[in-house]
């Protein structure tokens, strides 16, 4: 019980904070924006764009352009209505003024500027506003041309004419600078913007997004338009993979004022890629619309499999799961007044969505099938050999499931498990090669760290089912000491180790395997990452030697740093090409040792599945063509090659 105190002085009036205007939000910004990491600071743009497309949406607005300058300034401008610049009758201000300094202020809280809206909280322009050093919006409307500065939330100009334009000219542009202060670090990412931009452009019909990067000593532009919109981002999505059939089934209609579009295609994969969007919002975690969708889907192709005789009286019926085996999906809805779980708009709660989406699917769908016969049958056809795939997979999982997370018995023999059983104090090593386990076995600390050797590289789960995956011996072998399960089964409450360590040698080969391993964890333990326990340990590329001290470098920068420091003459340089060059001390010294040793956490973010998920089908499945672009595009990110 917590101690009490008699003393009641410590607490009374004075002590009782109001925060006016957008302080709260500088005060308190992750619970507005959720984090103040690299994440948070693209959300600012996020809102600013999400407002474009509200006006896009409402059938004001084509065309949206983006730019990042020199000084991580964002500008945004649209060819919309233009913000109303009248005075406010309430605040007394224009009322462009009161979108950017008033929480809870604008034009999606049923008055009629909106059908439907994703910024619906109505906290958008003015959260970005606030966590700004300054904001500056620019607005074209009945012939005039308005200005107006806000810094750090704070209006500090009146807003004025500063110019004429035609009178067929409208639209909004509002430009920003994050504030320093408030964000671990002001750095855009632009391949993280594309992604998002590229989305908004396909979820939204006729759109066109351009985005512009000016920081470089060439500027960088991309323009995305997409008049097939959800139908060309399954095209997309699935150009890394075979399709099954050659159309994109596509579904549209409108239940109880709610607007459902329906996009997917099979291919040859195993995966299922499913992306739901509500209002143009992804929700990474779903809700009723994507379960009306999946609803839809399983009884539809099970009556439809059933009447053509293609699944047999005794044979039981298909699981979704079966169904959606290898399906890239997008489902998307507009929806007047969506309902939320949670301020940061993960999953959808308004059950006429499940309804809505359910009846839609069912009856286009059913429609289709019927007249394309030899898709219908390639699709029953796929998911009855997955049904059976999945009865193999069901008895190899009882192979390597543990009774218990704490049992030895059943771990692998090439395991050299820790001595400590609480897995929050426990790591274990993924090590490539015998001859690399040896050296860490003998490094480790043999209370938190374990060992886990694996013989070259591992079954490539993008190219594999269920039942293939199983009867790995290394991939088992992961999964047996981890001790959570994969899929329907994982348990994260079960799992043994608090950070699992992915420790391969610093080359082309050794980033193959990396690269299998994450595959592997992203498609089967995804949880795993998204709650911060996948880490890839830095081995050193350097060792430096010069009068009897010994240095080591991560990086080419290092590198030159030392030599810098140290001066060149005299000195003996070793390149690491592998793990198993180092000896037991100075693998602990430099890659094991807690208080010396550098990791990198693996991160996920639900906002850019849909181009995560394209990017491991780019570079682990079958196609080459479409890898060989991306490592020409990416190729100028490498650092470190030796091949």
């Amino acid at each position: 019980m917590a101690e009490k105190h008699n003393a009641v002085d410590d607490y009374n009036a004075d002590q009782i904070q109001i925060l006016e205007g957008l302080e709260a939000v500088r005060k308190r910004p992750g619970m507005y924006i959720g984090t103040t990491s690299s994440r948070g600071l693209h959300h600012l743009v996020y809102e600013i764009v999400d407002n474009s497309v509200d006006e896009s949406l409402a059938g004001f607005c084509d065309e949206i352009h983006v730019t990042i300058s020199e000084g991580e300034i964002i500008t945004v401008e649209d060819n919309g209505r233009g913000m109303p610049v009248d005075i406010h009758p309430k605040a007394g201000v224009p009322a462009v003024e009161v979108i950017f300094t008033q929480l809870h202020a604008g034009g999606k809280f049923g008055g009629g500027a909106y059908k439907v809206s994703g910024g619906l909280h109505g906290v958008g322009a003015s959260v970005v506003n606030a966590l700004s050093d300054w904001t500056e919006v620019e607005i074209k409307r009945d012939g005039n041309i308005y200005r107006q500065r806000y810094e750090r939330g704070k209006t500090v100009t009146k807003l004025e004419i500063i110019g004429k334009c035609k009178k067929s000219e409208h639209g909004s542009k509002v430009s920003f600078r994050a504030d320093e202060t408030i964000f671990e670090e002001v750095l855009y990412d632009y391949s993280v913007l594309r992604a998002r931009l590229r989305e908004m452009a396909f979820l939204t019909k006729g759109l066109k997004i351009s985005l512009k990067d000016e920081r470089g000593e060439q500027d960088v532009e991309e323009t995305f338009h997409y008049e097939g919109g959800i139908k060309e981002f399954v095209t997309y999505l699935n150009r890394s993979t075979t399709p099954l059939y050659e159309d994109v089934i596509y579904c549209e209609g409108v239940k109880d004022d709610i607007m459902v579009e329906v996009a997917l295609q099979h291919n040859d994969s195993y995966n299922e890629n499913c992306y739901s969007y509500v209002n143009n919002i992804t929700t990474p975690e779903g809700g009723m619309h994507l379960t009306g969708f999946r609803n839809a889907l399983t009884k539809t192709f099970n009556d439809y499999a059933r009447g053509q005789k293609l699944l047999k009286d005794s044979e039981q019926n298909l699981s979704g799961e079966d169904i959606r085996e290898g399906m890239t999906a997008i489902v998307s809805i507009k929806i007047g007044e969506p309902q939320f779980e949670g301020q940061t708009k993960q999953k959808l709660g308004n059950s006429e969505a499940k309804t809505a989406v359910d009846s839609v699917v069912s009856e286009q769908l059913l429609y289709y099938l019927e007249q394309h016969p030899r898709e219908a049958k390639a699709i029953c056809e796929k998911a009855i050999t997955a049904q059976r795939a999945r009865a193999a997979a069901r008895k190899a999982r009882e192979t390597v499931r543990r009774k218990n997370a704490l049992e030895s018995a059943t771990l692998p023999g090439k395991l050299a498990d820790c001595s400590d059983r609480n897995p929050e104090n426990c790591e274990i090593y993924i090590v490539e090669g015998d001859s690399a386990g040896g050296s860490a076995k003998t490094a480790r600390s043999r209370a938190t760290q374990a060992i886990l050797p694996l013989r070259g590289k591992i079954l490539n789960v993008e190219k594999a089912r269920e039942d293939r995956i199983y009867g790995n011996a290394e991939i088992k072998a992961m999964i047996t000491a981890f001790g959570t399960g994969i899929r329907d089964d994982f348990d994260i409450s079960k799992l043994r180790y608090h950070k699992i360590i992915i420790m391969t040698d610093a080359d082309v080969d050794g980033a193959h395997i990396a690269t299998l391993l994450l595959t592997f964890i992203y498609r089967f333990m995804p949880e795993l990452i998204r709650q911060g326990y996948v880490y890839l340990a830095q081995p050193p590329l350097y060792k430096i030697e010069k009068n009897k001290k010994t240095y080591y470098a991560y990086s080419d920068q290092e590198q030159n740093d030392i030599l810098n420091s140290v001066g060149r003459d005299g000195v003996r340089i070793q390149r690491y090409k592998g793990l198993g060059e180092m000896d037991a001390e100075q693998l602990w010294e430099t890659t094991m040792d807690p208080e010396k040793r550098i990791l990198k956490r693996v991160n996920i973010d639900d906002e850019q599945a849909s181009d995560l998920d394209l990017t491991f089908n780019t570079l682990m499945g079958d196609k080459v063509e479409p890898r060989r672009e991306f490592i020409e595009a990416n190729a100028k990110y490498v650092t470190n090659l030796d091949i």
